[in-house]
């Protein structure tokens, strides 16, 4: 049952972090757009490069299991922030799905963040718990 356990828990952190992963990698490419679509929001620009480093950095981090719990708690509180700033307007389009979508998100890093990244990760590896 342990080997189970395990496996799940790797084949978890390969299927949360593929949006964050592919979403940073969007901001690279399209990173003009994309601080002027933050600053149409509200938010800085300046803090593209913080976004870029959490959603590529933090999603290729928890999908190596390497500072999972850090990553997994600083990631749920992202993912809760960008519920209300960009998806809280609910009478525009598909916000409320996507306002779901991201509580259960942050709900799944908050998991991640108590139970850990599981047997086959780098912070196993490391013998670390952070």
């Amino acid at each position: 049952m342990k080997k189970l356990e395990d496996v799940g828990f790797l084949v978890a952190r390969i299927l949360m972090p593929i949006l964050f992963i592919t979403a940073g990698w969007g901001k690279i490419t399209g990173y003009a757009g994309t601080q002027q679509y933050m600053e149409a929001m509200g938010v800085p620009g300046a803090l593209l490069p913080l976004t870029i480093l959490l959603e590529f950095g933090g999603g290729l981090a928890i999908l190596f299991g390497l500072l999972t719990r850090t990553t997994a708690i600083i990631t749920a509180i992202f993912t809760l922030l960008t519920a209300f700033i960009f998806h809280s307007n609910f009478a525009e389009g598909v916000n409320s799905l996507m306002f779901m979508k991201n509580m259960t998100i942050a709900g799944g890093f908050l998991v991640l963040a108590i139970t850990g990244p599981g047997a086959l990760s780098l912070d196993r590896v490391l013998n670390k718990k952070w």
